[in-house]
Order: C-alpha cells, then sequence, then structure tokens
C-alpha cells in the first residue's frame, strides 16, 4: 500500500466508485463507506442495484474508491451523481483521472485520497448491495479534509430556491443529493432519480 494514512480519510461523506468492465468505465456517487478491520485491512461499501458501477462491479470483483475533498465542487457530483453511466461516458473529457495498476480510472481531481478494494464477500440488502472487500491499494493525494456529509450540505451544495408562491406546487427536496420533486403529494413509495434514495430521505420546502 503506499499510504496507509488514505484510509483514515474515510469519513462520513461523498465518494466516487469506480469499475471498469472490458472495454467500458463508469463512476457514481456513494456515500457509505467503513473501514471494518486493520488486520486484513478491508472495507465495506454500500451501492445501490440500479448503479452501471454496482452490476460491473458484481461481475470483476473490483473497484477504486475516490475520496471527496473539502476542495471539491458540485459539478463534479454532478458529472458522477446526476446522470446514468448506461448511456453517458462520464469520463469523457474530464482530465482529473488516472488508470491505475487495477486497470481502473482514479478521480484525483477534488479527491484527497484513494483506496482500491477486491470484492471477498457481498450481502443483499434490498435495493443496495454491501461489498467487503479487501484493500489493495492507496494512496493520500493531499493533506486536506475530506468532504463529510455536513460540509456538503452547507457549503456546496445548492441551496433550494425559496419557497412556492400561491398556485405553485408543493416541492420536495432530497436531502442526499439535492434534487427537487413538485407535486401536490411525494408518494410514500418515491425513488429518487438521481441518487436511488426513499421517500423517507427527502423533506418539504416550506
Amino acid at each position: 500500500m503506499k499510504n496507509e494514512k488514505a484510509l483514515f480519510a474515510l469519513s462520513y461523506g461523498l465518494f466516487v466508485l469506480s469499475a471498469h468492465q472490458e472495454e467500458k468505465d463508469n463512476g457514481c456517487i456513494i456515500n457509505t463507506v467503513m473501514q471494518v478491520t486493520d488486520t486484513p485491512k478491508r472495507m465495506v461499501i454500500t451501492v445501490n442495484k440500479d448503479s452501471l458501477t454496482h452490476d460491473m462491479i458484481c461481475t470483476t470483483g473490483r473497484f477504486t474508491l475516490s475520496i471527496l475533498s473539502e476542495e471539491a465542487d458540485f459539478s463534479l457530483i454532478r458529472r458522477f451523481g446526476f446522470q446514468s453511466g448506461r448511456d453517458t461516458d462520464k469520463f469523457k473529457d474530464f482530465p482529473g483521472v488516472k488508470r491505475g495498476e487495477n486497470g481502473i480510472l482514479t478521480v484525483i481531481q477534488g479527491t484527497c485520497a484513494w483506496l482500491s478494494g477486491k470484492v471477498v464477500s457481498t450481502q443483499d440488502m434490498g435495493t443496495h448491495t454491501l461489498f467487503l472487500a479487501d484493500v489493495e491499494d492507496g494512496e493520500l493525494l493531499a493533506p486536506v479534509p475530506a468532504m463529510t456529509y455536513a460540509y456538503y450540505h452547507a457549503r456546496v451544495k445548492p441551496k433550494p430556491q425559496a419557497s412556492a408562491a400561491a398556485g405553485e406546487k408543493k416541492r420536495w427536496v432530497c436531502t442526499v443529493c439535492g434534487y427537487i420533486y413538485e407535486g401536490e403529494e411525494l408518494p410514500a413509495d418515491f425513488i429518487c432519480p438521481i441518487c436511488k434514495h426513499p421517500a423517507s430521505d427527502f423533506k418539504r420546502l416550506e
């Protein structure tokens, strides 16, 4: 491992998860990562099943996790979190990447560290899959703070507009990615089209 301090950059925040299968690269934003053991070095990630990255990891058993820093701006999060990789090359014309020894593109722009993992077991979590992985390699890229969830909400995520005027539709905002739903009521079974989180992660905009 190039730099064990990369492990200590893990936090409850936002991460770019990337994978490679045959000639295809893809990445997505996830927010659930945890180091579980030190010997051997292992971590768990939780990935939505609707993600192409999820499917690639299930097939190849390998991934790279880029840890966003406080220097990352919303455009990076929008690129990897607000569009599907099934019909879009998220890495096209994006200069801030390099291909690692495992063949997977690593996002190095707006990140403070990266870790590569080899899956050793999986667990079905309903809408998501939990991957337990050995940490194969990692590197601390910059001695800057990782982007915590609190920092993202306070400093990075676009602020919602003022409350709707009389006669306009009601609005709910996803507290994970900022997507806004408009309608008379938010369906109880609604799933965010961006980050795939459920209605329980939405709050009403007053």
